[in-house]
């Protein structure tokens, strides 16, 4: 029981990167990327997000303090939540098909894509990220999950804004009539 604990939530995020690099393959062929450097900017603060969530010696007494009571079901729970926000992103990656991209892009014969999960956000596999992320800071339950949270927040809503801009010129009216009718990240409210 004690190795499960201590290691489920390594297997549950390798098994959902293990998934997206072999899905990477067999997409449209790229006709604009967005620029180095937003890319590098996104994995330098995933790294540090993983890292805040992974490390539970890093420095700083602060980030070690709890948030909420002690008990079991921060774990489960936490856990659960985060099995939930990453199915959610590998149902939206499955539904986007060869039009996915893990950057900024428009693809050759690009698609604009407003249903199934995309009927509901049109961000879907950011907001299952952010949900598997928000799981494993429940299940941690100290102040660096919290930060890890908040950066992985704004390195998605940096992408986001970059993808909305890109979108709206690739698709124009048909994107703000889908944009104005469809949240971004969370249905009905943002």
């Amino acid at each position: 029981m004690r190795w499960f604990v201590d290691h489920s939530f390594t297997i549950v995020w390798l098994a959902f990167l293990l998934y997206w690099q072999l899905m990477a393959v067999n997409v449209k062929v790229t006709q604009r990327l967005e620029p180095v450097a937003s890319r590098v900017l996104r994995v330098v603060l995933f790294l540090v997000a993983i890292t805040l969530l992974s490390w539970a010696s890093i420095p700083g007494p602060w980030l070690h303090i709890r948030i909420a009571p002690d008990g079991w079901w921060r774990f489960y729970v936490g856990l659960g939540v985060t099995i939930a926000g990453l199915l959610f992103a590998v149902w939206a990656r499955v539904h986007l098909g060869r039009n996915w991209s893990r950057s900024v892009t428009v693809k050759q014969d690009h698609e604009l894509i407003t249903s199934g999960p995309y009927g509901l956000v049109r961000h879907p596999i950011y907001t299952g990220i952010l949900t598997g992320f928000l799981g494993t800071a429940l299940a941690v339950d100290e102040v660096r999950g919290v930060l890890a949270l908040v950066i992985i927040a704004v390195a998605l809503w940096i992408k986001l804004r970059l993808e909305e801009e890109w979108m709206q010129s690739q698709f124009g009216e048909t994107y703000a009539a889908y944009s104005s009718r469809v949240a971004a990240l969370v249905p009905f409210v943002l």
